[in-house]
């Protein structure tokens, strides 16, 4: 797993939860020193979300959770009207489980990103 591009950690657990920070759609590169930080997914909104998408459930498996045990997400786009696209590619992630989401138009996101999701596992 890469480094968070900011000063953040990228999962916190607090209690029977954990905190998932937000996922942009970076695609991780493996070199000979190791995994690091590609740049963001081409194809546009939708390939971002899906990366992004793939981060988190990276983020959750290596904590020992999985999607099926996110009870709250909140997805940030720059433009709502990628909204019905992004919900193809949610749903695809999330499969028949649906957790508790937020969407929220926003001016901009780190490094150009379109797309980014954070989450919150029930891991009790």
């Amino acid at each position: 797993m890469s480094k968070p591009v900011g000063p953040y950690t990228p999962v916190v657990r607090a209690g029977d939860f954990l905190f998932v920070s937000g996922q942009v759609g970076l695609v991780e590169v493996d070199t000979v020193d190791g995994p690091v930080v590609g740049s963001l997914a081409e194809g546009g909104v939708e390939a971002q979300a899906a990366q992004a998408l793939s981060n988190l459930r990276t983020q959750l498996e290596a904590n020992g959770a999985t999607m099926d045990q996110v009870v709250k997400a909140t997805v940030f786009l720059t433009d709502m009207g990628n909204f019905a696209a992004i919900n193809e590619v949610y749903c695809a992630a999330f499969g028949d489980h649906r957790p508790a989401r937020s969407c929220v138009a926003v001016a901009a996101l780190p490094i150009g990103a379109l797309f980014e999701v954070e989450a919150i596992a029930h891991v009790g």
